[in-house]
Order: structure tokens, then sequence, then C-alpha cells
């Protein structure tokens, strides 16, 4: 079951990378940031609320956020600070990069999560999940050669030293969630909704302290519909997820490498919205990314 979940979350986010990308295009990264984590806020703070008014009533509905010790608060301060910089890396990335080279970056994350998830978690995958992974990790690389032909130097450019290191900090917040919900005992909805809470404040700072006081000089912000649906998306994937990571049989790695096959959603609309090139050597190798996808699916049958 815990696979099939990270597969929906992974719809989910393709459609949350795309609105990113429409969201950011020659607009401001910051105050985007804000806003749209705002309607994530928007989506959980009624939990919290609902939980405090009306316990019973949110119990039975399934979305019970129990109070938590000062302790949990300060794992949730943490989380904010992990989430919050790496997408502010991401973001500035997203905006000077096409979406068919960001994805598949921000997709190598398994391979981080993959050797953090055996030093801390000592986690074990079968021999055919092994084998889907390569394949993924393969097709990851492939995807960087082909950056070299639309004049994108993986070496030299900092906007893709950027969304790497966005993917080695969102690695970190990957193995912090498997800890806080299997180790620490909290509930899906207790993270979610908190860290979102604490993300505005953090983001409500940085946009004051950094884009308010230079707004005149960075590029305008511009409002567009897409803006809360990456938030709405965004809740709708972690909530899936962490929901996920509840299952004791779950692995943080391959729920890690479903999430991040996002791309395949990301590069299928995104390429055509967004009049991308090289479509049909990408495509080629996206073709190995679902044989990969596939392989731990039926793995876990």
């Amino acid at each position: 079951m815990w696979i099939w979940l990270g597969l929906v979350s992974m719809l989910f986010l393709g459609v949350y990378d795309l609105c990113k990308k429409h969201a950011l295009n020659d607009n401001a990264v910051l105050p985007t940031l804000f806003f749209s984590n705002l309607a994530s806020v928007c989506l959980t703070l009624p939990v919290i609320l609902g939980s405090l008014a009306a316990p019973d009533l949110m119990q039975n509905m399934g979305l019970y956020a129990a109070p938590m010790p000062l302790q949990w608060h300060g794992y949730m301060v943490i989380k904010a600070l992990i989430v919050g910089s790496s997408w502010i890396c991401a973001y500035f990335a997203l905006k000077h990069l096409p979406i068919s080279i960001v994805s598949p970056i921000r997709a190598s994350g398994p391979v981080w999560t993959l050797v953090g998830a055996i030093l801390l978690y000592h986690e074990q995958p079968e021999p055919l999940q092994w084998l889907g992974m390569g394949i993924i990790f393969f097709c990851y690389f492939a995807f960087s050669l082909l950056g070299r032909e639309e004049g994108i130097h993986f070496l030299r450019s900092k906007w893709v030293a950027l969304i790497f290191l966005a993917t080695l900090v969102g690695t970190c917040s990957t193995l912090f969630d498997k800890w806080l919900i299997q180790l620490q005992g909290m509930a899906p909805v207790q993270v979610l909704a908190w860290y979102f809470l604490y993300l505005s404040i953090f983001f409500t700072l940085v946009n004051g302290l950094l884009w308010w006081p230079n707004r005149k000089k960075t590029t305008p912000f511009k409002w567009r519909w897409s803006i809360p649906l990456i938030g709405i998306f965004l809740t709708i994937a972690d909530f899936v997820y962490f929901i996920g990571i509840t299952d004791p049989d779950a692995l943080i790695v391959i729920l890690s490498v479903l999430r991040r096959c996002s791309v395949l959603v990301a590069f299928f609309v995104g390429a055509v919205l967004f009049k991308e090139v090289n479509k049909r050597k990408k495509a080629w190798v996206l073709v190995g990314i679902m044989i990969g996808v596939l392989l731990i699916v039926l793995s876990g049958r």
C-alpha cells in the first residue's frame, strides 16, 4: 500500500512542479514562496484550530493534530528551516533553468537518501528494488549530459549549483521525516500542519529582511493563479507521503525515489507548455525512468 501512496504523491508533485515553473516565469521568487506557502497554511491551520476546539470531531475525521510538547515544536522549527532553505535555492534555480533539466537533478535526491538511509536506518532494499533504483539513477546522469546540448555547463552554472544544493538539503528533510514519524511517534497531520505554519513565519522574515527593502531593484512580483496552486498541490502530495511513511514496512529510500519520479509529469506536460528543446532525446531517458518505477512497484507486490 505504501508504494501506491508514493505514486499518488508523485503525481501531485509533478503538477506542483509545473505550477512552480509557471509562477516563477519572470517573477520575484521570495514573495512567490511566501504566498504559495500561505495557501498551504490556509489548508492546514483549520486542522490545528479544529483539534483544539473539537478534538473528538477531528479524530473521527482522521485529522486530529494532538497538542505537542515544546521539544516537538523545536523539531518543527528545524524542519521549517531545512525546507525553507532548500526551497529558496530550488526556486531561484527553477526560475533560470528549463524544468526538464531542474526536475531530473532534483530527482537525484534518492542517491543521497539511499546513503543516509543505509547509514542511519540500516535499510536494505530488495534486489529488484536495487535494480530499479540503479536504472533511475543512470537516467538522471544521462539528463546531465543532455543539458550540455542546451548550453548548460553543470560545473560552471551557479543555478545548477543551487539546485544541487537544494537537493542535498532536501535529503536531510526526507531523512528527518522518517525520524519524526517512525522513531519519535509524531502523527503525519501534526508534522504537516505545524511545519507549514512555522515555514510561513520563516518566509515572512526572509521577505521582510531581504525582498521588501530591495523590491524596486529586483524582478517585480506578479500575482498568478498558479501561486496558490503550488501550496495546494504540495499539501496534498505531502499528506499522502506522510501517510505512507507511517507504514512500518515502508522504506524511505523507495518512497523518495517514487516522489522524485514526478519528473515524468513535469516533463511530458512542461516540455509542451514551456516549449523546451531536446524533447525526443529526453523522452528516451524518461522511458528508462518508467522502467525503474515499474520494477520498484512490482517488487512491492
